[in-house]
């Protein structure tokens, strides 16, 4: 495992999630300010929203307009021109948990994931369904029996959707039809047999890799956080692990690739995911790392 040097960008946050580099910034969530951030590469940070549930994965319309996830309530939300937020979508009638990260394609279709089952309390892990929803605000069900689909990405030719399973071991590729509807499930990478336990704690303790936040690269490969390994893989299509970062002694639960020349690869960091230990600390961080492969595909 790499022992890499990183520079933190900024400090003193809850919890980052959903990093996106767009029009020169690194767009992303801060879980417990309930704040969607846009930081440069000086480290000066700007709030360009107030979530009042909690934010998490986040994308763009065609137009430029933002779209957020709001946690708690299961719903889309939509910022407008002058700033205000309103509801995009309501997906509680797809989501059985909390809503999570997203990738939303040139088309302005939104792919959404969700727990599928109260991870904070320790319920017992369930499948859950991946849900789209289009630029009119429709909520559709594309993909089922997932284990908690997580971290996403579309590839350059819009073709394809890849989906970091956090419980599951595995990434999982869509092929995305013209209206949007999602093909079989495939694997993309397996990195150990799917869980058989049926408890968080067993699962967890079956896990090789928890796929979190991820980002694809020139070359097709993708750089996932892994949620319970305290560091980045970068992956090739069925699974060959090409690069290790270690983030150690601190976890990493998202990344991204972006700067001016998609070479700065951007790692969400924290002591744990524990939503008790984060809510009232302030020690999660935002680092990034020079690469020599560019991003590419969405986001």
């Amino acid at each position: 495992m790499a022992s890499t040097a990183f520079t933190p960008l900024i400090t003193r946050l809850s919890f980052l999630e959903a990093p996106r580099w767009h029009d020169g910034r690194l767009w992303l969530s801060d879980f417990y300010t309930h704040r969607v951030l846009a930081v440069d590469l000086a480290g000066r940070v700007e709030t360009i929203a107030e979530v009042p549930q909690q934010p998490s994965g986040i994308g763009w319309l065609p137009d430029g307009r933002l779209l957020v996830v709001s946690m708690r309530d299961r719903k889309l939300l939509r910022r407008e021109a002058d700033g205000t937020l309103v509801v995009h979508a309501d997906l509680s009638a797809v989501a059985g948990g909390h809503c999570n990260d997203m990738v939303v394609d040139a088309l302005g279709r939104a792919y959404v994931g969700n727990f599928g089952f109260d991870l904070m309390s320790g319920a017992p892990p369930q499948r859950a369904t991946l849900a789209r929803v289009d630029p009119d605000g429709s909520v559709h069900a594309v993909a089922h029996d997932l284990c908690f689909p997580n971290g996403s990405v579309i590839t350059p030719d819009g073709r394809t959707l890849i989906v970091g399973e956090s419980f599951g071991n595995r990434m999982s590729a869509f092929d995305i039809a013209a209206d949007g509807s999602l093909g079989p499930r495939r694997d993309w990478a397996t990195f150990a047999p799917l869980p058989t336990a049926t408890d968080f704690m067993g699962v967890l303790g079956q896990l090789a890799i928890a796929p979190d936040g991820c980002t694809l690269d020139a070359e097709g490969c993708v750089w996932i956080a892994d949620a319970i390994g305290q560091r980045v893989v970068r992956v090739r299509e069925g699974g060959e692990i090409v690069q290790t970062l270690s983030t150690a002694p601190l976890g990493v639960f998202a990344c991204a690739l972006g700067g001016d020349d998609g070479r700065t690869l951007f790692l969400c960091v924290a002591p744990d995911f524990n939503e008790h230990a984060r809510r009232d600390a302030r020690e999660a961080q935002l680092w990034t790392v020079r690469v020599d492969v560019p991003h590419a595909g969405r986001p």
